[in-house]
């Protein structure tokens, strides 16, 4: 989220002043070591900057120490027992070495990563020259983090086995399926891609055969062949992924180092290394170029944690939050490549690419299935971005339904378009249609400009404080000054787990006001943080070093009118209901050093007195949801999804293997009847769209599109439920409503 120009100014002079007066702008000015000077700088700058400063101690050290060792090396694949009991000497000295710019720490575990990597390239290929047997009873176990370190290279050899026969197991399944069906004449490329073993360590995943490759003569092949080609199809996976490996230099280890000192502060302070400008750029755009998604490495994995209205990815319908990117194969190539363990920026560029040209991901899906997904690459479409309403009718009664997946402005002219005039706008058509009642729609809404969420929260109260903004030692009221009030009827604004930031602070202010019932996930995201960037660069009065990077910082915390942090709490839902999200891990909280929830004092406000059953009907919904049986097994389906990624322990042994994930299959039929659910309710677009779509038929199919998913929307239908329940108090909504500027 975006701070105020003024806040970012006061924070820029004082860690000017201070990185001014320290000694690297003095005698460390042209120490020739890079290391050493970002080192020194990036500490400096964090504990003068940042929100809440660490204190650089033996604990500092020891987490340092766990994380450094364990984003190299996650799933314990390439050092020993012995390495660790080496390094294990440093565990309390790294907060000393961060001091005295020592980096021996570093120096030690990169020099033995990269011995442990030539090890390992030698491995492979000798395990994966001889035939594995899937008739032997064995399991493999995949809880990495609770997996002790191989105590000899003789046994980090047999790990390697195990795993390798695990990979090579799950490609040699998708092959024998696919033959099966092409014997029966089923022509599908993913008709057999429902591998929903645990997937987290899939180096590679046969690729499904199009439909006009299923058209030439068919000529099955033998069980033995078919085991050789996946070894063959693991092998080239691996032989992909070192030859990414061989590329990366002391330096790119060093920016993993200093990331992990970085992020120990907060999740959302980083460090960026010159070469991940482009990369930090198409981050704060919100936006990557090729499918329109947002991904983060995590551990090993490349996971989407935003899916981008209107591009190639949203348009699918076959991405979503939460899914890992295990493989990606272009259009032109046999084989695969495995993502795991890659950098995010070389796995970027083989998911972006031309415009019209098609990419197929192999992906981990949020409820622990695989498959492959095929998508064609192409531009975001900026306009899905946009808020956009539907008129909703109920038995005679008429709603409104406004849609905003992001809190938008544009960064050259505020008022040439932003966030808050659009649903104005949409607001004054619907009320024009005679609307009763609006939904407004933040879920799946990571956030935005902070100003837009302050001017929409004041659509709909007359004046007063909508959130408050603290940075070190100074405290902020944003106020809507404005006394117009642009809809004073009954209000609901559905919410879910990834509703961040921005959202939160729009749906806590109409909470705190009473203003709106929220209804949705148990919790919001719970990001209540704000982040700058620094040119680090910029420090230096004369820089022969090149260039630093950058720095994310974290420096503002936001608080609700009430003076509760929206952080780590998020915004708790009037009405609470459950989602598939509702027992993964997926917010704020589950983030490693988050800051802590705290309060202030509240600010100065007065509740809405325009409702005379608010807690009533929050009562009456409640009552409702406890009562339905679709909740029920929408709930279920929730539960089902977190056993399932809970699963640690996988056959290799095909039979074994191949009955899991038929039982599998027959489990997820009972959750079918979720895509079936019809709410009985009645969309359309307004005049001004309806208008549009004779002219673009694009339009067209987007909103019919839209339409179709929310007849199938029951958070929808309960939302005109409880619009249906809330009586204003008429003689307060008049007074309100007849207040002009």
């Amino acid at each position: 989220m975006r701070i105020m120009k003024k806040n970012f100014k006061v924070l820029f002079l004082v860690v000017f002043v201070s990185v001014a007066s320290c000694s690297f702008t003095t005698k460390e000015f042209n120490d020739p070591d890079k290391d050493k000077l970002l080192l020194d700088l990036i500490t400096y700058v964090l504990q003068k900057g940042h929100y809440d400063p660490k204190d650089i101690n033996d604990q500092f050290s020891a987490d340092v120490y766990e994380n450094f060792i364990n984003g190299l090396d996650p799933l314990k694949r390439y050092f020993i027992a012995s390495d660790i009991a080496e390094f294990s000497k440093y565990k309390t000295e790294i907060d000393d070495q961060i001091k005295n710019k020592d980096l021996s720490f570093f120096d030690l575990v990169y020099g033995r990563f990269q011995e442990r990597m030539e090890d390992v390239k030698k491995i492979y290929p000798e395990v994966l020259s001889k035939p594995f047997d899937f008739n032997e009873k064995e399991t493999i176990n995949v809880d990495y983090d609770k997996l002790a370190y191989a105590e000899s290279k003789k046994d980090l050899k047999a790990r390697w086995k195990q795993q390798l026969k695990f990979t090579t197991l799950s490609g040699y399944y998708d092959l024998v399926e696919d033959q099966k069906n092409k014997k029966k004449g089923i022509t599908s490329s993913e008709e057999a891609t429902d591998n929903d073993i645990e997937g987290d360590t899939d180096f590679s995943k046969t690729d499904k055969k199009s439909k006009t490759e299923a058209k030439e003569p068919f000529e099955p092949k033998s069980l033995e062949e078919l085991e050789k080609k996946s070894r063959e199809t693991t092998k080239n996976s691996l032989d992909e992924y070192f030859d990414f490996t061989k590329d990366l230099e002391r330096k790119d280890y060093f920016s993993i180092y200093l990331n992990t000192i970085v992020e120990e502060y907060d999740p959302h302070s980083n460090y960026f290394a010159p070469p991940e400008k482009d990369r930090f750029d198409l981050q704060m755009s919100g936006k990557l170029e090729g499918i329109g998604a947002r991904l983060q490495k995590k551990n090993d994995y490349i996971t989407v944690i935003e899916v981008i209205g209107g591009g190639p990815a949203w348009r699918s319908e076959k991405i979503e939050v939460g899914d890992a990117i295990l493989k990606v194969k272009q259009e032109n190539e046999d084989d695969a490549v495995s993502i795991i363990g890659m950098r995010i920026d070389d796995a970027v560029k083989l998911i972006k690419g031309p415009k019209g040209t098609q990419v197929t991901l192999t992906i981990k899906n949020v409820d622990g299935t695989i498959s492959d997904k095929t998508l064609t690459r192409d531009i975001v479409e900026l306009e899905e971005t946009y808020a956009k309403s539907s008129f909703i009718e109920k038995d005679d009664r008429k709603f409104g339904l406004i849609n905003l997946p992001q809190f938008y402005f544009d960064m050259e002219n505020y008022k040439e378009r932003n966030a808050a005039t659009d649903v104005k706008k949409e607001i004054i058509r619907l009320k024009e249609q005679g609307m009763e009642g609006l939904v407004l729609d933040l879920r799946d809404n990571g956030g935005g400009s902070l100003r837009t969420a302050v001017d929409i929260a004041g659509l709909f109260i007359k004046k007063g404080p909508v959130v408050q903004v603290a940075s070190a030692g100074n405290k902020e009221v944003l106020e809507d000054k404005d006394s117009e009030v642009v809809w004073d009827g009954p209000l609901v604004i559905l919410v879910n787990e990834l509703s961040a930031s921005a959202s939160e602070i729009l749906a806590a202010a109409m909470q705190d006001y009473k203003r709106a019932i929220i209804i949705g996930s148990k919790q919001t995201y719970g990001k209540g943080t704000v982040q700058n960037v620094i040119d680090l660069n910029q420090w230096l009065r004369k820089n022969d070093m090149g260039d630093l990077g950058a720095l994310k910082i974290t420096s503002q915390k936001f608080y609700r009118v009430n003076g509760g942090s929206t952080q780590l709490e998020g915004v708790k839902s009037d009405v609470v209901m459950p989602d598939r999200y509702s027992y993964i891990d997926i917010g704020e909280r589950d983030y490693p050093n988050p800051l802590p929830y705290d309060k202030i004092d509240a600010a100065k406000y007065t509740v809405w007195d325009g409702y005379i059953d608010y807690d009533e009907t929050i009562q009456k919904s409640k009552a409702r949801m406890a009562q339905n049986e679709h909740l029920t097994l929408i709930d279920d389906n929730a539960k089902w999804i977190r056993e399932r990624r809970d699963e640690k322990e996988v056959n290799l042994n095909y039979k074994d293997y191949s009955a899991d994930i038929d039982k599998r299959k027959q489990e997820t039929k009972r959750f079918e009847a979720i895509d079936k659910y019809d709410n009985h309710l009645t969309f359309e677009s307004l005049p001004y769209e309806t208008a549009l779509m004779k002219q673009d038929t694009t339009l067209s199919d987007k909103r019919k599109r839209w339409h179709k998913n929310l007849i199938k929307d029951m958070y929808i239908e309960e939302a005109i439920n409880v619009l249906e329940d809330l009586k204003l108090n008429n003689i307060k909504a008049g007074k309100v409503a007849d207040i002009k500027n």
